[in-house]
């Protein structure tokens, strides 16, 4: 007689194949699909304006910077101020001249020797003293106009300072607005694959709720075929023994 078949299935408790079922369905379309990196890709925010004019600004600094840079600054009534100024030096030693004259004749030397010597050294004095005063004014423009292209300078680089800053942290802003929209659009993207990713989850932690079933199953075995030669010697056995009971 053969042995009995014994044939042990895990299966899942009935209140989860249903799941398990709708899970497969869902878990199938998904197979093979590809993700669009390109949604996602990774931006860099543009430069602001505010940074572009600093830019700019910051090329100009040369201008400031140079031997001639004080020229722009200085002002445009400084030579009517140093003429008007050495005429009336001028007008001042033209008087000065015409007393040494007058001092002149009225002491009888008028003409004299004493006289051109005081003329010569009066006239040398009052160009000295017009040259110094001409030279004075002029360094006192200069020194006025370098003094207003360093303030620019400072300003200019101030100024373009504060437009860095400021630029750089719009620049930040708008980075962060990419960033975000980089991650809403990846989220998007894996969403469908990460529901799926959280339902397996649950249901890997419910398998403790399959059972097992043990099906057992007899089979009789099958009656082997009698040959034709078995039946004649079984008949001929029978026969044997029923005419030696009759003869003995």
């Amino acid at each position: 007689m053969a042995e009995p078949t014994t044939i042990t299935q895990t299966l899942p408790a009935p209140v989860l194949e249903g799941a398990l079922t709708a899970f497969t369905k869902k878990l199938e379309p998904l197979i093979g699909t590809p993700i669009s990196t390109a949604a996602y890709a990774p931006q860099i925010a543009a430069e602001s304006q505010l940074q572009q004019q600093a830019r700019t600004a910051a090329g100009g600094l040369e201008s400031l910077l140079g031997p001639q840079a004080y020229q722009q600054f200085m002002s445009p009534y400084q030579q009517e101020v140093i003429d008007t100024t050495l005429a009336e030096m001028d007008r001042q030693a033209a008087i000065q001249r015409q007393g040494i004259g007058q001092s002149a004749i009225q002491a009888g030397a008028f003409g004299g020797g004493r006289e051109g010597v005081q003329r010569a050294e009066y006239d040398v004095n009052a160009l000295a003293k017009r040259a110094a005063t001409q030279a004075g004014l002029l360094q006192q423009g200069f020194q006025q106009a370098q003094q207003q292209a360093l303030l620019q300078l400072q300003a200019q680089q101030g100024l373009g300072a504060y437009q860095q800053q400021i630029g750089q942290a719009n620049q930040g802003y708008q980075q962060a607005i990419l960033d975000a929209n980089q991650v809403a659009a990846r989220e998007e993207q894996y969403s469908p694959f990460t529901q799926i990713g959280l339902i397996g989850q649950q249901l890997s932690q419910m398998t403790p709720g399959t059972y097992p079933i043990t099906t057992t199953t007899s089979t009789p075995p099958a009656s082997a075929p009698v040959s034709p030669l078995s039946q004649f010697i079984g008949g001929a056995g029978m026969i044997g023994g029923t005419l030696g009971k009759l003869l003995g």
